[in-house]
């Protein structure tokens, strides 16, 4: 059943916000870059980035990285609505679109945004799908923007997943969480369609990469990235 009231959808957005911090502020979370400490929050990166992760593991950025200097890429379809206002709540900027509806008019606005100095985070495979794979969005807005990649890969020592096409991942509470970003990924400002596989191929095996990575530290199977 969608929800048509604008208040009720509101006063939704504001329930799951408060129940993303309070529930994911009892997950024990580390971080670990292979190299350098993209952390959007830290005082000292110069650089703005495009952050990308899977829309499946959208709970751990939204709780720990809310942030007005990082704008959040939100479907425009009906559903689309609640997960807007509970991400405002958590202190994101906010472009709607999606590469099926409202695209154009979104990839605009994140490169008028960037070009003022803000972040952008988006789930390269929402909001559809398929799970796990990249669409090529990601590649142009780098392209236009000139704003690195930065894969964020995550594994969970235990977790609930919801019945849906992602396989939304809620962390279970006192869990653990490890999060790894690999280096930097440039797109040139000018691609071709074979060009533009190559770059699709890269980083969809870098953010596959990134998530191999903090599965083997939660298995214990390295004590740290190289």
């Amino acid at each position: 059943m969608k929800i048509r009231s604008p208040f009720l959808v509101k006063t939704l957005g504001f329930t799951i916000a408060c129940f993303v911090r309070s529930w994911i502020s009892t997950i024990f979370y580390r971080y670990m870059p292979e190299t350098i400490n993209y952390d959007p929050n830290q005082p000292n990166l110069k650089n703005r980035y495009i952050y990308i992760f899977w829309h499946e593991n959208l709970l751990m950025p939204a709780y720990h990285y809310g942030n007005p200097n990082i704008s959040v890429l939100i479907s425009n379809h009906s559903d689309g609505e609640m997960i807007a206002q509970a991400c405002k709540h958590l202190g994101f900027s906010l472009v709607r679109g999606s590469s099926t509806r409202g695209g154009i008019e979104a990839m605009r606005n994140m490169v008028k945004l960037s070009k003022a100095g803000g972040h952008i985070a988006i789930t390269p495979d929402g909001p559809k799908g398929p799970r796990g794979v990249i669409q090529q969005g990601v590649i142009y807005l780098a392209a236009k923007t000139g704003l690195p990649i930065i894969p964020l890969g995550f594994a969970y020592s235990s977790v609930k997943r919801a019945n849906s096409w992602d396989k939304f991942v809620i962390p279970n509470p006192f869990s653990k969480v490890i999060m790894v970003t690999t280096p930097e990924i440039n797109i040139p400002p000018e691609i071709d369609k074979d060009s533009l596989q190559h770059h699709l191929d890269h980083v969809q095996n870098e953010l596959d990469r990134a998530t191999s990575i903090a599965e083997s530290i939660l298995l214990g199977k390295m004590n740290k990235v190289a």
